[in-house]
């Protein structure tokens, strides 16, 4: 149902650049020790953060840079440090980084904090401030903003804390000798902090749109949308009241934040996995699951927020297969473009349409091992990353360091179509299926000419009623476009 295609690899793109580079500081032909490489951030040019363990007993964070293939060393600690968060800024003069700090038994009996956030300047002095020092987990995110690299001299900074609320530092920059970037009265730092939420129990960013996802928790869920503006403004544009279990979140939850290795979660906590997604079509969708225990079935639902509806499903995974664990239950939910695919590898993939959701052609299901991804991750292991291309998207598969592009395949879904083919494809499936799968073809790739030729292969007397519904069903698409929450 879908293809992959390879765009990037920790191996090949970075480490193999990382042991030339340390072999060269140890003047040694190969270096053999285990660098112990690993993704922090990925931001939103699609440059790609992490760290490394160095040859002389440091720890070091690096870019890889999507467009022109190459790595740059950011900043150097002075000894071995466990990052836990870490955002670059556009301009690349500013490094906010959470560092977990050691609680091995020799420091327990010590005053130190279990995260120290700090902001340091790396263009090129290296000087550092302190941000916080707290007993909880601190995510940081930069915002992004639309103006010339060279002319920028604030950025704007969200920090998250595991104790439930978002701040936004605002960090006054200056030039000095014409290419020294620093930062302006650092003491005066945390003075100019603004506080955006507060109580949060789960928290999403979405940095293309610049938008945040809070959602807090008095008598009922509530999930605020905060849009942050090119002034760095920001407003809540958006409340939604959600029908979640009570016990929803014992611990709070950060999607969308990077990758945090020193700090486990554990997986009979998460009763409930969400996220939420949007795109320039005009569609918002929030989607959440929540494994059903003692049995081998699964409630998904999807809120079309653009149709102020919602659905809910609920698949029985059956007793012929191994029982899986709580977390191994929640699905992955894929967008690409209108379509929300819901994935379990090995039992099923779901491909919702979320324009046509009420139509015949409105939704694809698919089982069997003929659905995997051909990816080495299970699915609850893969994360989602947006992507600015409405008709693909990033998947990471973080245990071996790869990003992969992926998109609907043209190919399966004629396959569904054709009637002569071989009893075992998925083509031999009711008349349904086939109308999905044809009405995703002629509407979501109906641009490409090579594909509408290989739809005239099918045999005419099966696929003509098919087109015919599927051209009467596209009437409502013109309509969805004018919706007046365009914005989502």
């Amino acid at each position: 149902m879908l293809k992959l295609k390879q765009q990037f690899d920790l191996q090949r793109d970075v480490v193999f650049d990382i042991l030339r580079k340390e072999a060269s500081v140890c003047r040694v032909k190969e270096y053999s020790e285990d660098v112990d490489t690993r993704i922090l951030n990925t931001e939103r040019d699609g440059s790609v953060l992490y760290s490394w363990k160095g040859a002389t007993g440091t720890t070091r964070i690096g870019k890889y840079d999507p467009y022109t293939k190459q790595n740059k060393l950011l900043y150097t600690f002075d000894k071995q440090v466990c990052v836990s968060s870490c955002s670059l800024n556009e301009e690349e003069t500013l490094l906010a980084v959470s560092l977990a700090q050691n609680t091995s038994a020799q420091q327990r009996l010590k005053p130190i904090s279990r995260c120290l956030t700090l902001l340091i300047e790396i263009h090129p002095i290296n000087n550092t401030k302190v941000l916080k020092a707290v007993d909880c987990r601190v995510k940081v995110q930069f915002l992004h903003q639309e103006t010339e690299w060279k002319s920028a001299l604030e950025s704007h900074l969200l920090l998250f804390t595991e104790d439930g609320y978002v701040d936004l530092y605002h960090v006054l920059l200056s030039k000095q000798e014409g290419y020294r970037v620093v930062i302006s009265n650092p003491e005066r730092l945390s003075r100019a902090v603004e506080r955006i939420i507060e109580d949060f129990c789960w928290v999403q960013w979405d940095g293309h749109t610049q938008r945040l996802y809070c959602l807090t928790r008095k008598d009922k869920f509530l999930l605020r949308c905060v849009q942050f503006y090119q002034n760095h403004s920001c407003d809540t544009v958006l409340e939604l009241v959600l029908e979640l279990p009570a016990n929803a979140f014992r611990a709070v939850r950060f999607v969308s934040l990077g990758f945090d290795y020193y700090h486990v979660e554990k997986p009979e906590q998460e009763l409930v996995r969400m996220r939420v997604f949007t795109n320039r079509l005009g569609s918002m969708c929030v989607c959440y699951s929540q494994p059903l225990k003692d049995k081998q079935e699964l409630t998904y639902t999807v809120v079309l927020v653009h149709k102020d509806c919602s659905k809910r499903f609920r698949v029985c995974l059956g007793n012929d297969k191994p029982s899986l664990n709580s977390h191994q239950l929640h699905p992955l939910f894929i967008p690409i473009g209108y379509y929300i695919l819901v994935y379990l590898q090995g039992y099923f993939l779901h491909c919702i349409n979320t324009r046509q959701h009420e139509m015949l052609c409105h939704s694809l299901f698919l089982t069997g091992q003929d659905v995997n991804l051909g990816m080495q991750s299970q699915s609850d292991a893969l994360t989602v990353m947006h992507k600015e291309d409405e008709t693909s998207v990033y998947l990471l598969e973080l245990a071996c360091g790869s990003i992969h592009i992926a998109e609907l395949s043209p190919a399966y879904l004629l396959q569904i179509l054709r009637s002569d083919a071989s009893p075992g494809c998925p083509s031999s499936r009711t008349d349904p299926l086939r109308l999905a799968a044809l009405h995703c073809l002629l509407v979501f790739m109906g641009d490409d000419l090579k594909l509408e030729l290989k739809m005239n292969e099918a045999p005419s007397d099966t696929s003509a009623p098919l087109i015919l519904a599927v051209f009467m069903t596209t009437i409502e698409v013109v309509s969805v476009c004018v919706c007046p929450k365009a914005s989502f």
